[in-house]
């Protein structure tokens, strides 16, 4: 029997159309990101450390690429006059990191991602601000700021 268009699904690796899901750790906020990711990066300030506990890896996400549902149960806080951080105000799971300045980006969480993400880090920013409690061992390239 040929199989149906409807059974085919954008999740699966090979089909031409990519489809990624997530959500935090309630359920309350999904959101699906269509297209391929781009290899994320490990941010390492102290805001970014504050914010997730530990260093936040996220990838940047074009705003038309990714789509939120319950984004009535998203906070925004503005942790600078040029960036707020999305969380959502049930479980307080860090989603979103969105500049307020003219871009056409949002970077969200790679913890967030359900399943595969077919990404690897590529890079580890601000490491002049890294916590002394760990040490970067891999060769990946590392920027101070």
């Amino acid at each position: 029997m040929t199989p149906l268009l409807e059974d085919f699904h954008p999740f699966q690796t090979g089909q031409s159309s990519t489809m990624y899901k997530g959500s935090c750790l309630c359920g309350a906020v999904t959101f699906s990101v269509s297209g391929a990711l781009k290899d994320p990066d490990s941010c390492h300030c102290r805001i970014c450390r504050k914010w997730s506990g530990h260093y936040l890896v996220s990838t940047d996400i074009s705003r038309e690429a990714l789509n939120i549902q319950g984004a009535e149960n998203v906070t925004w806080y503005h942790s600078s006059e040029k960036v707020r951080r999305g969380f959502c105000k049930i479980c307080g799971s860090n989603l979103f990191f969105d500049p307020v300045i003219e871009t056409d980006w949002t970077a969200v969480s790679m913890g967030a991602f359900d399943g595969k993400t077919d990404v690897a880090t590529n890079i580890h920013i601000f490491v002049s601000q890294k916590g002394d409690y760990y040490e970067i061992t891999d060769d990946l390239p590392q920027n101070e700021r």
